[in-house]
């Protein structure tokens, strides 16, 4: 059967910071260093190497927010531009794509990360239908934390322009 709508998830978060897009890249890319700067990554954990590109890497990442659960998925590189582009496929409690685009125009870094997810925990499903607005803003509050994260990291703002 079709997965019905209510189980699929659209998310598009858009930050800047004055810092240069190699900088920023480089945090996101290396997400082993995650748990220690970003709020609510509790683990990521190397399951496959790809290859000297990175590409078919597989990690393991588990996330926790303010609503009482955890989310476990795995996360497979599949495409990377050094210093603009990251893309992932994510198999799990989490399932779909998920890409990071890093853009400088006119001295300012734009980091956009689009997360096109449907979940797969049976109460999560059995309880979207009304409560898909507060997944959806769990999600929104760990995403502020690794924005915050990141200023912390850059030593500079980092500012919310989406998400």
């Amino acid at each position: 059967p079709p997965t019905p709508p209510f189980m699929y998830y659209h998310f598009e978060t858009v930050w800047q910071t004055a810092a240069p897009a190699d900088v920023v890249f480089n945090f996101i890319y290396n997400s082993d260093t995650w748990p220690t700067w970003w709020r609510g990554v509790l683990a990521v954990e190397n399951i496959t190497s790809g290859n000297p590109n990175g590409i078919g890497d597989v990690k393991r990442y588990t996330w926790k927010s303010i609503l009482p659960y955890r989310l476990i998925f795995d996360l497979e590189l599949t495409e990377k531009i050094p210093n603009q582009k990251l893309v992932g496929k994510a198999t799990g409690e989490l399932q779909g794509d998920g890409t990071w685009t890093v853009e400088k125009q006119n001295n300012l870094t734009t980091i956009t990360y689009i997360w096109r997810v449907k979940t797969t925990k049976k109460w999560m499903n059995f309880l979207a239908p009304i409560a898909k607005p507060f997944f959806a803003w769990n999600h929104n509050v760990v995403m502020d934390w690794g924005r915050q994260g990141l200023a912390k990291q850059l030593n500079m703002p980092v500012i919310s322009l989406k998400g």
